[in-house]
Order: structure tokens, then C-alpha cells, then sequence
């Protein structure tokens, strides 16, 4: 599960060959929660509301590097890391 940013302590991870819609894993301390790319929407889980808003307004400006780390992932590729 490679690890392609941190955003104020959220380790932000995609899985190789993971399930669709094309989302990502944001980890915060024992919070875990899958965030769809494009809509932004909490699939599963939950984090604090604070690292919540932090990571989407993170994702939105990045969302173009995310979709590329997200189909890399689910062909095996390395995903590499965003800033």
C-alpha cells in the first residue's frame, strides 16, 4: 500500500489492483476513510472533521496527480508521491 503524500499528519495510501470507484485511503491515528476521487465523497470510515476538510481541500488541488496515482495503482505500477 504505497503512501503518496502526508497532509497535516493524514497518510494519504492507494492499494495495488483495489476495487473500483476510484478512491484513495486517508490513515489519521486509529481514523481510517476511503475518499472517491472526483466527488469527494466519504465511502467509508470517518476523520477528525478537521483532517477531514484538510485532505479534500488538499485532494481538490491535486486531484489530476491523484487519478494518475490511482490508475498506476490498480495496474500494479508504483504511484509514486505528490507534494
Amino acid at each position: 500500500m504505497p503512501t503518496v503524500a502526508i497532509v497535516e499528519g493524514v497518510t494519504i495510501q492507494f492499494f495495488f489492483s483495489d476495487h473500483p470507484p476510484p478512491h484513495f485511503h486517508a490513515r489519521f491515528a486509529e481514523h481510517q476513510a476511503l475518499i472517491a476521487l472526483n466527488s469527494w465523497d466519504v465511502l467509508e470510515g470517518s476523520l477528525p472533521a478537521p483532517k477531514l476538510r484538510a485532505v479534500l481541500d488538499w485532494a481538490k488541488a491535486h486531484e489530476d496527480e491523484l487519478v494518475t496515482c490511482w490508475k498506476k495503482a490498480v495496474v500494479r505500477q508504483s504511484p509514486g508521491k505528490i507534494a
